[in-house]
C-alpha cells in the first residue's frame, strides 16, 4: 500500500512557475514509477509526467515538453513536478499516482497503470 500526498498547488499568474510535490508512504517508494496527470473541469484526466525507478529515466507529455520537469528523491519519498511559463489552460487539479511496473526505466503514461493516487492540488493560472 503506497500512500499519496501532494502539495505547493495554489493561484498564480500567466508566465509564473510551480513546483507541485507529492509524498509518499510506504518502504517500497524507490519499486515504483511516479507519475504527474491533470484534470480540467469538465474534461478527461490527463498525462502530464512520469519518472521510472531510477529518476533518469522520464517521460512527458507532448504538449508540455520543455515546461515542465519531473524529479523524483528516494531519500525522501517524494516525486517534484516543477512547471514553468504558466498559462490558463494549465489551470486544473494535478494528481499524483505510483505505478508498479517491472522494469526500471518503464514510465506509463495511462491513467490504468497506476495503482495508488493522491488527493489533487489544485492549481489556478491566471490571465
Amino acid at each position: 500500500q503506497v500512500q499519496l500526498v501532494e502539495s505547493g498547488g495554489g493561484l498564480v499568474q500567466t508566465g509564473d512557475s510551480l513546483r507541485l510535490s507529492c509524498a509518499a508512504s510506504g518502504r517500497t517508494f524507490s519499486s515504483y514509477a511516479m507519475g504527474w496527470f491533470r484534470q480540467a473541469p469538465g474534461k478527461e484526466r490527463e498525462f502530464v509526467a512520469a519518472v521510472g525507478w531510477s529518476a533518469g529515466y522520464t517521460r512527458y507529455a507532448d504538449s508540455l515538453k520543455g515546461r515542465i520537469t519531473i524529479s523524483r528523491d528516494n531519500a525522501k519519498n517524494t516525486v517534484y513536478l516543477l512547471m514553468s511559463s504558466l498559462k490558463p489552460e494549465d489551470t486544473a487539479v494535478y494528481y499524483c499516482g505510483a505505478a508498479r511496473v517491472d522494469a526500471y526505466y518503464k514510465t506509463p503514461s495511462e491513467a490504468y497503470k497506476y495503482d495508488f493516487w493522491g488527493q489533487g492540488t489544485q492549481v489556478t493560472v491566471s490571465s
